[in-house]
């Protein structure tokens, strides 16, 4: 168990706090992420290489989004960002954005954006299974997803101007 928990609670305590910003709440998640892993191991069937990690990180992301419909965090309306609803400009580099920054940005968005931003980028899910387990309809995951990457996008142009 200790040794388990050693490789992996940098990565799976990462991955809670892409969903979760505050360390302390992704601090609770992860104990309760490795409480049902060693709780539910003997359900774990080795499937090849990245199995295991890939049954771990689904334990976290879903502990994550449950905590999230716990405390009511995650909010679906539409922001008044006054972002333009149609694509007009070109993508940022995110490439001259060193990866903690961009992990800092995404952490800073409103939670439903970073929800479905999250779920979409990094889980690889498509908009009508966020919507499945968000409860939300797939236009809603759809306009979160698109309202989310424009205020990267916006972040990322602003650090470039500053940073060079």
């Amino acid at each position: 168990m200790k040794k388990l928990y050693d490789t992996w609670s940098g990565y799976l305590f990462a991955l809670c706090r892409r969903y979760v910003p505050d360390r302390e709440n992704a601090e609770d998640i992860l104990q309760e992420v490795f409480i049902k892993i060693f709780a539910s191991i003997d359900s774990f069937s080795y499937k090849g290489p990245g199995s295991l990690k890939a049954w771990m990180s689904r334990i976290a992301v879903n502990e994550s989004l449950m905590y999230l419909r716990k405390k009511k965090k995650t909010d679906f309306v539409e922001y008044q960002d006054n972002l333009p609803d149609h694509e007009n400009e070109e993508e940022p580099d995110v490439g001259r954005v060193p990866a903690d920054v961009i992990q800092r940005m995404i952490g800073e968005l409103p939670d439903g954006y970073r929800t479905v931003f999250n779920l979409f980028v990094f889980e690889d899910k498509s908009h009508k299974e966020i919507a499945g387990l968000l409860g939300i309809t797939e236009s809603t995951s759809a306009s979160q997803f698109h309202r989310a990457r424009k205020i990267l996008a916006g972040k990322i142009k602003e650090y470039e101007t500053k940073h060079g």
